[in-house]
């Protein structure tokens, strides 16, 4: 795979960013691809190691020395033939995937991994200009019909599998666009709205109905339809008019921070601050945006989302942004020989992090601190205090208490669970962590408590990556289609 000594011949080459005075002018992606003759030269760097830990470490079970090798070798159409049988939408993955695949790279344990997701990039983009990225309806209509309900990467994998098997698939989205936590919750910096749209012409011309503006169950008490959909949409009409409904909504149930003064305005969950500028830069006008404009804005949070949420600020002219992780610093450099192949903890500074932030490990917050006057009831400040970790116990560390001003809190502390109303409203058995109960068994997986009715993603799993969502998709979608017809020919 790749040219046998390669890996001793060439050096990691990352990719690039724009300048970032000039990226956070705007919300267009800044990440600028390999050129033909860098991403040969990562190609060739896959070192036919014979036991590729690589594929094993991607969700989807992408087969990458297979595609890296054709790269170095130029024949970018079979390239992506590989890529494409395996994941349904690159595009995505190699985009903003962490990529676990590079982690567990044979070569990652005593050099730099191959620049494997560099490559996907650069495969599917090549694809996409080409023309080699074309619908794929079937040949046969099994006359099953199949709802998916939730349109982010767990349902468009479903539903693409779906009815390329020949099934007429439908999917349901509460929101008035395609994508889900893609289109919503993903900045557009990081991937642009434009792929989803082109993935969604994709499926329509293979036979996919899409529903927009749909909620399908209940709504949450105290929420009014016009904040939610045009329309509601019952369990039992689905059960009616369905062969078999997927669940594959999105973990959309955020972390809370009940400390005193988490009532004041300006103390806001991300996901009510992300999904707004998107729907801004749509062309959307939202009454009331939150922005970050000349604000001192702190991110409680240090994962993806408060990365996010960093970036996101930066672009509305913040004064300062600080980004509090209640963990402490982890290492620059992890120790591989003790943990590769598998997902090392380690420091990770995302290009938000590099276009302005503070970052505070071992950190907590105490208090969300009012203003005066005509600044009572808005957050104007926080207390946080310095905590250690003794054993698996969080530990305040005497008279390290501060005061922060702060007139934006971006609450990132991750996902508890999917919405329940959805999975209440179906009847469905939940585990301990409030996600849909199912197996991944390989007969009879993906399957709830109640008859026909199957979860994936982030609905089964919680919180968790694109890649995982869309290797659930395709797998439920195998079951679905056994389920239906005694027997699959799908790829598991």
């Amino acid at each position: 795979m790749g040219k046998v000594t390669g890996f001793m011949e060439y050096a990691r080459v990352e990719e690039a960013y724009a300048p970032v005075q000039a990226r956070v002018k705007n919300y267009s992606e800044f990440v600028i691809g390999l050129k033909e003759d860098e991403a040969k030269i990562q190609g060739a760097r896959c070192m036919d190691c014979g036991i590729p830990f690589c594929n094993n470490g991607c969700p989807v079970n992408n087969i990458i020395p297979d595609f890296n090798d054709l790269v170095y070798r130029g024949d970018w159409k079979n390239a992506f033939a590989v890529l494409d049988s395996t994941n349904n939408f690159p595009e995505f993955t190699g985009r903003i995937c962490p990529a676990p695949c590079e982690a567990a790279c044979t070569l990652n344990f005593n050099d730099d991994a191959v620049g494997i997701k560099s490559i996907e990039h650069a495969i599917i983009d090549r694809a996409w200009a080409e023309g080699w990225v074309m619908p794929r309806p079937p040949k046969v209509r099994t006359g099953k019909t199949v709802a998916v309900v939730g349109s982010g990467p767990a349902g468009l994998a479903a539903a693409q599998q779906l009815a390329r098997a020949g099934h007429s698939v439908t999917v349901f989205e509460k929101n008035d666009r395609i994508g889900g936590l893609l289109r919503y919750g993903i900045p557009d910096f990081k991937m642009e709205k434009s792929h989803i749209d082109r993935r969604v012409e994709q499926m329509r011309a293979e036979g996919v109905v899409f529903r927009e503006g749909v909620m399908v169950g209940h709504l949450p008490e105290g929420s009014k339809v016009t904040n939610w959909a045009r329309e509601i949409v019952s369990p039992d009409q689905l059960k009616q008019q369905f062969d078999a409904i997927v669940l594959t909504g999105g973990a959309e149930q955020p972390r809370d921070l009940p400390v005193p003064g988490r009532e004041l305005d300006g103390v806001h969950f991300a996901m009510e601050f992300l999904p707004q500028q998107n729907k801004v830069n749509a062309g959307d006008k939202v009454k009331g945006q939150l922005r970050a404009d000349g604000k001192h804005v702190i991110v409680i949070g240090g994962g993806d989302t408060g990365s996010d949420c960093v970036g996101t600020s930066n672009r509305h002219g913040a004064a300062s942004v600080t980004q509090f992780e209640l963990l402490p610093m982890p290492p620059e450099e992890e120790n591989k020989p003790l943990v590769w192949p598998y997902w090392p903890i380690k420091l990770r500074t995302s290009s938000s992090h590099e276009e302005g932030c503070e970052r505070e490990f071992a950190i907590a917050t105490k208090e969300f601190i009012a203003g005066e006057g005509k600044d009572k009831g808005r957050i104007k400040a926080l207390k946080a205090v310095r905590v250690e970790w003794q054993g698996n116990k969080m530990v305040e560390v005497p008279g390290s208490e501060q005061v922060l001003p702060a007139d934006l809190v971006l609450l990132a502390m991750g996902f508890v669970s999917p919405v329940g109303t959805v999975l209440e409203a179906f009847g469905v058995e939940k585990d301990p962590r409030g996600n849909a109960r199912a197996s991944t068994d390989f007969i009879g997986g993906y399957a709830t408590s109640v008859d026909k009715v199957f979860a994936a993603g982030d609905m089964r799993r919680g919180q968790s990556l694109v890649v995982w969502a869309i290797r659930e998709g395709r797998q439920a979608a195998r079951a679905v289609d056994e389920f239906l017809m005694g027997a699959s020919d799908l790829p598991r």
